[in-house]
Parts: structure tokens; C-alpha cells; sequence
């Protein structure tokens, strides 16, 4: 308790901890979807494209949220093109925007600011990043994410269950799609700032794999995993803060224990 008084009273983890639990909400309740449509890495590929905007906006001194966060999001909707046409699978659509992303983003920074300091912030978050202007968007983006989920949740059900039934009882499959991808886009270059943009994807990924273990119901999923995600969020930034270690990799760390966790509670109840 001392730790966390201590961890409280500087007003730049407070910070982080606000938009930090609140990311780490909207990446559980869009990645019980995303796992289940085997589209889990759309998170990791939009990353890559998020670092890549947000190498451009350093060496163009702009806003770095405010590029990457349309540069991604028009990434997200390409994604799902390509993929809806049928000659480039998901897997292989997500490999190449987001190597091509990460590459492009590594050759702006190498020709303008070089590699530095902010670079390592870019790849594998900095809690410090965060500033008070980032805070006020983040948060209402994050908002934004989850009223827009709850609304549209018996649709997102739908077509994640169940696509081709979804079409056939009229429900517009294709913009719901959309939808989906398009909360992922903001999640991610909301979230990348702390956690990296090699390290995001976990906070959608563990999570839902954890619930699977544990529930079988699709909103008792949603629940366990949004609860396990705040969770781990707020054990890892305790653990970075008392070890002085990244936040990102402690957060992932601690995601992949209660993973095995639930693996293990869930071998014994099938036993």
C-alpha cells in the first residue's frame, strides 16, 4: 500500500493509469471478437502502422496522435479490403502493411532524428509519454470505443458468431466489420504510447484467450477478460514502478502468468 501511495503521488502515473486502465478496457471487450474471427493480429499489424505514422509526425514535428491516429485508422479499413477481396488472405494483408509500416517508419527516423531515445519510446512504450493534451483525447477517445461497443453490441455478436446467418437476416455484416476495426485502430494508437508498438497487441490478445479459459458464454467472456485486463494493467505498472523496468513488458508479463493461470484452472475443470 505504501508503494501504490507512493506510485499515486507523482501526477504522471496517475495519469497513465487513468488512460492506461481505460485502453486496456476497450483492447479486452474488442479482442473477444477479433480472437474468435482468427483476426487477433489486426492489433499488431495497426501498430506497426501506428509507428510508422508516428515516426513521420516526429520527423515532421506534428502532433503525433493527431497523424497517426487517421493514418490507422484508414490502415484498418484497407485491411478489410483486402481481405474482403479474397486474393490476399487476412494473415498475409496484415504481414504486409505492417512490415512495410514498421519499415517505412525506421527509414523516416533513421533519415531525420535518428535513432534515439524516442524511437525506443515509439517501439516499446514509455509511461512518461503521456501529456496532458494526450490524456484529454486518449480518454475521450476511449470513451467513444466503449459507448460505441455497447451500442452496437448484439451486432458485433452477430457477425462474429455467425457471419453468413448475420448477412442472411439482414444484418449489414460488412460495416459492422468496419465498426470493429475501426474501435481496434483507435485502441491501438491510443494505447501504443505506453505500451509500444511491439507490445499492444498483447493487451488484446491475452486477455480474451484467458476469459476463453474460464467462460463459455460470449458476454460472461467479455466480462472476465475486461476485468483481467484493467488487472494485470494496474499489477504491471506496479511491478514497473517498483522495479524500474518498462511498463509495456511488465504489463505483457503479467498477462502471460494469469494466462497460464486460467490454462491451468481450465485443464483442471475439463479434468
Amino acid at each position: 500500500m505504501s508503494l501504490l501511495r507512493e506510485m499515486l503521488s507523482y501526477t504522471f502515473l496517475t495519469r497513465a493509469l487513468i488512460v492506461g486502465g481505460l485502453v486496456s478496457l476497450c483492447a479486452a471487450v474488442l479482442g473477444v471478437p477479433l480472437v474468435l474471427k482468427r483476426y487477433s493480429m489486426i492489433g499488431d499489424g495497426l501498430s506497426h502502422v501506428g509507428f510508422g505514422a508516428l515516426a513521420i509526425a516526429a520527423a515532421l514535428n506534428a502532433a503525433p496522435l493527431t497523424l497517426a491516429i487517421p493514418v490507422t485508422v484508414a490502415a484498418a479499413f484497407l485491411l478489410l479490403r483486402l481481405s474482403a477481396g479474397g486474393r490476399i488472405k487476412g494473415d498475409a494483408a496484415i504481414a504486409m502493411i505492417s512490415t512495410g509500416s514498421l519499415a517505412l517508419g525506421v527509414i523516416v527516423i533513421s533519415l531525420s532524428t535518428g535513432m534515439n531515445t524516442e524511437t525506443g519510446n515509439y517501439l516499446f512504450g514509455s509511461i512518461l509519454s503521456m501529456s496532458a493534451s494526450d490524456v484529454r483525447l486518449s480518454l475521450g477517445i476511449a470513451a467513444a470505443v466503449l459507448l460505441l461497443f455497447l451500442i452496437f453490441y448484439n451486432r458485433i455478436f452477430a457477425v462474429t458468431f455467425d457471419e453468413t446467418f448475420a448477412r442472411a437476416t439482414g444484418t449489414r455484416a460488412g460495416a459492422y466489420n468496419a465498426l470493429l476495426a475501426l474501435l481496434t485502430a483507435l485502441t491501438v494508437v491510443v494505447g501504443m504510447r505506453m505500451m509500444g508498438a511491439l507490445l499492444i497487441s498483447g493487451l488484446v490478445i491475452f486477455p480474451a484467450l484467458s476469459a476463453m479459459r474460464l467462460c463459455r458464454e460470449f458476454k460472461h467472456v467479455i466480462i472476465v477478460s475486461a476485468v483481467i485486463s484493467v488487472l494485470c494493467f494496474f499489477i504491471g505498472t506496479l511491478v514497473s514502478f517498483a522495479l524500474a523496468i518498462p511498463t509495456g513488458a511488465s504489463v505483457v508479463c503479467v498477462d502471460i502468468l494469469i494466462l497460464l493461470i486460467c490454462f491451468g484452472i481450465g485443464w483442471i475443470k475439463e479434468r
